[in-house]
């Protein structure tokens, strides 16, 4: 690494830094702890993640979507069960990791990816708007109105043209850094009063301290925490892994899930244990550094790094940095992460595939990341069976001369197409010797077999000859074991597995 990346490395974990501080704060207190708790995991976990993780450029750190499920957990409990709960998240995703479950990130769609991405996008715009407000004399929260609204708006214009027009004149220095220095400067030397990190809470501290979370070891302890343990580590995962693709997309690299998993657990135990709400990867965050030109680990060690410091030794000079200037990156964030090509395809891709992108974000912006994820890749798995089981169809020949019938069998046959598979034959009208021909087909799983199996008996009960041919050595052994006639040719019999259970295909 030379020296004009290490400098763009390090600029970049700066901005991230800066960045990362009012997110931490702001989901700690969605969490019900104090904003150093939120801060803590936000050194750590980036820290670790950034050196053992599978993603270089990616940082992780505490997120929204955690902090709802903590919320009810810490006003239960109290907050030394949420370190516990961090704890065993962590062992749970240190699991996933060991065992490869990482690659199971495969299986999502890109209608689901591009829906997640848009419903990413709206949920950081919304979550920027809770700075548009303040609490008033009486403690009441309004929205700013007036010359502090304006004076808001322009401050986040400034950042928005920076972040714009400056890479067109150098790229010496990140454009979102350049963005919060200007504005901070514009700020400070006019004398201009608005809305500062320091309105936000106080974030100096010291570094955190090991302490084992003070709660009974029993097993009535590990049945509170469990339940959150397990959501929360599979919320963890599925947002970092989808992150991790959206990055590799980006920058058309190769990251790696199962290292990526093992890196987020091993950050959420060590978290647990030094006061931190835990946490997984932060989009908004990440899109910052790839966007500053990061793609090394060095950016996320350096956004740790400063992230400790702001806390220990530069807390007074960050709490004065300009919330419009951090509302105006992450305003740049939702423009580069929303995928504006998905508007346009809507009316040429297929409806189910538009439909999901739009049911994903809503479902995104309504409840959460992770489960829009999971209700897309179960919607779209329930499209492909509906739509996959509509294709199985045969053509029918009947030889006068043999009294023979022949089914030639086109399409898959599983559990999803047996109805359609039933409607084509008509044994009562059949003559006495049929064949069912599937060598253009193939038979996926044990309910395939079994509507082989009745429909034979069927013929077999009208006293009529039936037998099947182009079936793989599978299908053979195991329709052989029911008395079924099939016609063996191994040399032009299809080779291929069906999926069914090991009893089945050991005779039991």
């Amino acid at each position: 690494m030379n020296l004009k990346t290490s400098k763009i490395e390090i600029l970049s974990g700066l901005t991230v830094a800066l960045a990362l501080v009012p997110e931490a704060v702001a989901f700690s207190f969605v969490a019900g702890v104090q904003p150093l708790v939120g801060l803590y995991a936000a050194f750590i976990i980036c820290l670790i993640t950034s050196v053992f993780g599978g993603r270089p450029g990616m940082i992780s750190g505490a997120t929204g979507a955690l902090a709802v499920v903590m919320v009810s957990l810490v006003s239960q409990h109290g907050v030394q069960y949420l370190f516990a709960t961090v704890v065993l998240m962590g062992v749970i995703q240190l699991l996933a990791g060991i065992f490869r479950l990482g690659k199971f990130i495969r299986i999502v769609p890109y209608p689901v990816m591009l829906g997640f991405v848009n419903g990413l996008a709206i949920v950081i715009f919304l979550a920027q708007l809770g700075q548009f407000k303040t609490v008033n004399a009486a403690g009441e929260s309004t929205w700013l109105q007036g010359s502090d609204l304006y004076i808001m708006l322009g401050l986040i214009a400034i950042t928005m043209g920076v972040i714009k027009f400056l890479p067109k004149i150098t790229k010496m220095i990140p454009a979102p850094l350049a963005g919060i220095g200007i504005v901070f400067a514009v700020t400070y030397f006019l004398g201009i009063d608005t809305k500062s990190v320091g309105d936000m809470a106080d974030i100096s501290g010291g570094f955190p301290e090991f302490s084992i979370p003070q709660i009974p070891f029993t097993f009535e302890s590990f049945k509170i925490i469990f339940p959150y343990a397990l959501t929360l580590a599979g919320i963890g995962l599925i947002e970092t892994l989808l992150a991790l693709t959206l990055i590799d997309e980006l920058t058309e690299t190769q990251g790696r899930n199962s290292r990526e998993c093992i890196a987020q657990g091993l950050g959420n135990v060590v978290t647990g244990f030094f006061g931190g709400m835990g946490g997984c990867a932060m989009i908004g965050q990440s899109m910052i550094n790839i966007s500053s030109g990061a793609r090394r680990r060095l950016s996320g060690i350096a956004a740790a790094l400063f992230l400790i410091f702001f806390i220990v030794v530069a807390s007074p000079v960050i709490e004065r940095i300009p919330i419009a200037a951090l509302v105006g990156v992450m305003f740049m964030v939702v423009i580069g992460t929303f995928a504006w090509s998905s508007l346009r395809v809507m009316t040429k891709v297929p409806k189910i595939d538009a439909f999901i992108i739009v049911l994903v974000s809503a479902v995104t912006v309504a409840y959460d990341l992770a489960i829009a994820v999971l209700i897309g890749v179960i919607f779209s798995a329930l499209s492909y069976v509906w739509q996959s089981a509509q294709h199985i169809y045969a053509t029918i020949t009947y030889d006068e001369s043999k009294d023979l019938k022949t089914y030639k069998l086109r399409g898959p046959l599983f559990f999803g197409s047996i109805a359609s598979f039933k409607e084509l034959f008509t044994p009562k009208e059949d003559p006495e010797h049929n064949v069912i021909d599937f060598s253009e087909s193939r038979v996926w799983d044990h309910s395939a077999l079994e509507a082989i199996k009745v429909m034979a008996f069927k013929y077999k009960f009208l006293k009529k000859d039936l037998k099947l041919k182009g079936l793989s050595q599978d299908c053979i052994k195991l329709l052989d074991r029911k008395g079924i006639t099939v016609i063996c040719n191994k040399e032009k019999d299809p080779h291929y597995s069906v999926v069914v259970d090991h009893d089945l295909t050991a005779g039991h």
